[in-house]
């Protein structure tokens, strides 16, 4: 019986199992986390942010050049962007209204005409590459992208572009594909969802000055005519005067 019960107690004095290991793994994905519904929740408001505002765009191979947006009350839109097409002689309007998409070319050194417009399609359509000078999608679908939880980002927290100010998040995407559904980049807002800066593959955008207050809707800047949408290439001697698509 002594070895039995000897037997017994050495099996239960052993070493007890070692504890479980403690977790020393990075506590980023919780941030990053933090700052994905950030940005969703600044994003959405933005998306209820009605403006009229200007923004410096920089895109390094030349001036810098001041952007126009409009978010109308009514949910139409309106983005100026000089300086795109022709070569960059001629300013250019990207405007949605309930009639559809339209590309407005502005009275500038390469169209001494009055403004006018071409329709490019219905409000909701995606502007064709070749005609798309990309300034004018942190203001309109990217928004619907940053709101997404399903889209295959990766945001974490980020310092504001230089001169620009902001609560701002790098954004990545996780998808292979080639079409990725906004640009990577740096996206900044105020706290009431006013986009304050975006760096992106087109440049840097940065608000300059106070916005001032919405229109109840956005105005085309011409009449809508039958004439070509305006390309951005400059045109070549053998192109007719009135050809906006090279």
């Amino acid at each position: 019986m002594a070895i039995t019960l000897s037997a017994l107690l050495s099996g239960c004095t052993a070493d007890p199992p070692a504890p479980a290991p403690t977790s020393t793994a990075d506590p980023a994905p919780a941030e990053v986390d933090a700052a994905r519904d950030e940005l969703a929740a600044l994003a959405a408001a933005a998306q209820d942010r009605h403006l009229t505002a200007a923004y410096t765009f920089a895109t390094g191979d030349g001036p810098d050049r001041t952007i126009t947006v409009t978010s109308a009350n009514d949910g139409t839109w309106r983005v100026d962007v000089p300086g795109w097409g022709r070569g960059g002689t001629v300013d250019v309007s990207l405007a949605a209204t309930a009639d559809g998409l339209f590309q407005c070319a502005l009275t500038s050194a390469g169209h001494a005409a009055p403004p006018s417009c071409v329709r490019l399609g219905d409000p909701d359509d995606s502007v064709p590459r070749k005609l798309d000078p990309r300034v004018q999608h942190p203001f309109t679908d990217w928004l619907e992208v940053l709101t997404d939880r399903r889209a295959p980002l990766a945001v974490s927290p980020a310092e504001p572009p230089t001169g620009a100010a902001g609560q701002c998040y790098s954004v990545e995407s996780t998808s292979a594909s080639l079409n990725a559904p906004l640009d990577v980049g740096i996206y900044c807002y105020r706290p009431d969802g006013t986009p304050s800066a975006v760096r992106a593959a087109f440049g840097t955008l940065r608000l300059a000055g106070e916005p001032g207050p919405a229109p109840a809707t956005v105005a085309l800047a011409g009449p809508v005519t039958e004439d070509d949408p305006v390309g951005r290439e400059a045109p070549t001697p053998d192109d007719s005067p009135s050809s906006g698509t090279q």
